[in-house]
């Protein structure tokens, strides 16, 4: 298997290594020089070896190209990153999900194979897999192997349960992801079993927790801070100090993407961040998400006239930069707001909260509860 990836992005070339955050750019030259290098059959160019063994300390001197270096091609699309729901179902309840549904389908596997074709041909170099919770699907390790022979830098989102299982802890060290991101949902199993809604849950969390640190699997984790554990947030940052490189604390629980208010119960008053300030961005243009059969979409949220890729190939993709820019326009009761530019959610974030008739003060800065949108 490769242990160097060259990739096309946007308008630079990337060097990269599975499993590592550091890499490189490089002119186009070097690029077309590894192309020739991989086609031809010589042996890895003096500089990446050099380059290999500064960054990542690997000795690759000597080797032959091809099968030391994937070489992606050149894409006329611009898209460089995806999410991938490969399956809504989950084995966690959750009661600040943002789904809409959780039902446990989607494509089969030789679609799914098709699928992250397409990924990688549109230019997509970092992929997460997401869910529901993407390690109980069947397919599951099939395609994270697929995705990865493809020239991926995968980045999983999971419950923590099935990182226990010796099978996934084997395909995770042999194949290293570029990230795996767990959620914490409490520290204790009052807490965490009580978000989840299932008996069990943070025993199978820390069972895992352990599995990979043993193996030397490389987390991080993602601290959902809500009622049920706000009591014990620095006992949390102290599992994830224990556990993870590094973490993230998540407190502003959104509605479903369709509208559902109900995950709003779950929020922990006190803990919205008000401080983060909407500033753009990519999505439908250099990133986008695709659902279990294949349609693509702006985003997890901004789910309108979403793109069948299995109906219409990549040519669909064409469509999206002007279907997300249609979400973004400012509407209802955000059209003509004076605090705009100073916004802390995407417009269609904001839709779901005034779908579900949010607080304004969970979302909006006109949350003193005189406004009405």
């Amino acid at each position: 298997m490769h242990q160097v990836i060259a990739s096309p992005q946007g308008d630079k070339f990337i060097i990269a290594r599975p499993g590592a955050r550091k890499g490189m750019h490089v002119p186009y030259a070097m690029h077309r020089e590894l192309a020739g290098a991989v086609a031809d059959g010589q042996a890895v160019p003096g500089w990446l070896a050099d380059a290999a063994r500064q960054a990542w300390g690997i000795d690759i001197a000597g080797c032959p190209a091809k099968g030391t270096v994937l070489v992606r091609p050149l894409t006329p699309l611009n898209y460089s990153r995806a999410t991938w729901e490969i399956n809504k179902g989950c084995n966690f309840n959750c009661e600040h999900c943002y789904l809409a549904e959780r039902k446990f389908e989607g494509l089969p596997r030789e679609e799914k194979d098709r699928l992250l074709f397409m990924l990688r041909d549109a230019g997509v170099l970092w992929l997460q897999f997401t869910g529901g919770e993407p390690t109980i699907d069947r397919d599951f390790p099939h395609a994270y192997r697929t995705a990865f022979g493809l020239g991926m830098l995968i980045e999983i989102l999971t419950n923590g349960s099935r990182l226990h299982r010796p099978e996934t802890i084997e395909l995770l060290s042999s194949l290293p992801p570029h990230k795996v991101t767990v959620s914490l949902y409490g520290a204790t199993a009052e807490s965490f079993d009580s978000l989840t809604r299932k008996p069990g849950a943070y025993k199978l969390l820390m069972k895992g927790l352990k599995a990979a640190k043993e193996a030397g699997v490389s987390l991080e984790l993602a601290l959902i801070i809500t009622k049920h554990n706000a009591h014990e947030v620095e006992a949390m940052r102290e599992i994830a100090g224990e556990y993870a490189t590094t973490y993230t604390e998540y407190a502003n629980i959104s509605p479903t993407y369709d509208g559902n208010p109900e995950p709003l119960a779950a929020q922990a008053p006190g803990f919205l961040d008000k401080s983060t300030v909407f500033q753009g961005c990519p999505a439908g243009h250099t990133f986008f998400h695709v659902d279990p059969y294949g349609f693509a979409t702006m985003c997890k949220v901004g789910r309108e006239n979403p793109v069948s890729l299995m109906a219409e190939g990549l040519n669909g993709l064409s469509r999206l930069p002007a279907i997300a820019g249609a979400q973004m326009l400012r509407s209802g009761g955000c059209s003509g707001c004076q605090l705009s530019a100073t916004c802390r959610v995407c417009r269609p974030l904001a839709k779901a909260y005034q779908e579900a008739k949010a607080p304004l003060n969970t979302y909006c800065q006109h949350g003193n509860g005189d406004h009405t949108e």
